[in-house]
């Protein structure tokens, strides 16, 4: 189910390594990745769980409406984080010579499936 999605999200993201879908609580619920030696997406979700958590409290205190997505740009990756639900949100990876803007319309596109399957 989940995992179908996933796939299909970073097998149309040129230069994609993964995605994983988890809750804000840290627990994954599923997880795709092309390299299983190169990041532990888990471990990706569970820190950035956390740091999600602030914004989301930062922009409650600010009044200025529910975070929808956080991009994060390191070194070597684009780490694109879409939230779903007030309970799950979904992150993909992306090499620095992949497509960011396509992974970004990719979680967009795909997003509404994933949340019909959390229901």
């Amino acid at each position: 189910m989940f995992k179908d999605i996933l796939e299909k999200i970073v097998a149309d993201c040129s230069g994609s390594i993964g995605a994983v879908l988890m809750g804000y609580d840290g627990i994954g619920i599923d997880h795709y990745s092309t390299d299983v030696n190169q990041l532990d997406l888990n471990l990706v979700g569970i820190e950035y769980s956390n740091v999600l958590k602030e914004i989301r409290n930062a922009a409650d205190i600010l009044k200025i409406g529910m975070l929808d997505e956080v991009s994060i740009k390191t070194e070597k990756y684009y780490i694109i984080i879409h939230t779903l639900t007030d309970e799950y949100f979904v992150t993909l990876l992306v090499n620095r010579n992949g497509n960011y803007g396509q992974g970004r319309y990719l979680l967009m596109r795909e997003a509404p499936a994933l949340r019909q399957l959390l229901v």
